[in-house]
């Protein structure tokens, strides 16, 4: 099959389906990962489908938002680089928000036994992770809680976040980029999100470099809102170095 063909067919395959995967293509059309992701580029370069972790959606879909188990196992290893990175930002014996995310919960996971701050969060996983925690002084925020990201949210969490001043916030995103900013695909997530960088006298977003362009639907912020990106060394240097230019500092783990 020419590649012109097994584009069309992706994008069949994608309208149908709603997302497409990069293994399960690979496997189908008996080509290489590396093949698939060209074809997706492709695609998503003319405006037909939207490149998202590990896959791709049809164009338009800024609402895709994939569930819990598939943030964990997307780019694991880069998140895992990014968490650890993260730990050098901690500030001594003071205070910090972490934010609902996939590699924020890593890095509660990480947090070392002698560490001893304030911690606060919205995100139930990241909560259990510091629960045990002999140096966390844990305050959890409530509201209601979305059954995608296990993350509170509307008027109890907003208000909670209103109410304190952290040192740090340790900030998630979907998607971001000096032209759209900071995004995800929820409204009510992207409302406490930016309550939660309100709160912070610090913000500093992990974020691997697959989510570098992405656009989702709700807009929480600016980049410039943001301290300090940890990200992987995916991340285009160029790419960096304009981000760098804008206002924020950049860290490839």
């Amino acid at each position: 099959m020419y590649g012109p063909e097994r584009q069309q067919e992706i994008l069949r395959l994608a309208r149908e389906g709603g997302r497409v995967d990069v293994l399960s293509l690979a496997t189908e059309f008996q080509v290489t990962a590396e093949t698939i992701r060209r074809d997706l580029k492709a695609l998503d370069r003319a405006g037909l489908l939207r490149r998202v972790h590990g896959g791709a959606i049809p164009a338009g879909r800024l609402d895709f938002e994939p569930d819990l188990a598939e943030r964990e196992s997307t780019a694991a290893d880069e998140k895992d680089r990014i968490a650890h990175a993260a730990l050098a930002e901690l500030p001594a014996e003071g205070s910090v928000i972490l934010d609902a995310g996939s590699t924020v919960a890593r890095m509660a996971a990480a947090l070392p036994l002698e560490a001893e701050m304030t911690a606060v969060t919205h995100s139930l996983p990241t909560a259990a992770r510091l629960a045990d925690h002999p140096g966390i002084q844990l305050h959890l925020v409530g509201g209601r809680v979305r059954h995608r990201t296990r993350a509170a949210v509307d008027a109890w969490s907003l208000r909670a976040y209103g109410e304190i001043r952290a040192d740090v916030l340790f900030l998630a995103a979907n998607g971001f980029s000096t032209a759209h900013g900071l995004t995800t695909p929820d409204l009510a997530e992207a409302a406490v999100k930016r309550a939660a960088v309100a709160a912070a006298r610090r913000v500093v977003l992990l974020a691997d470099s697959g989510k570098h362009g992405q656009e989702h639907f709700a807009r929480f912020g600016d980049l410039t809102d943001v301290d300090l990106l940890i990200t992987d060394t995916g991340l285009d240097p160029a790419d960096a170095a304009a981000i760098e230019k804008a206002g924020t500092a950049v860290v490839r783990a």
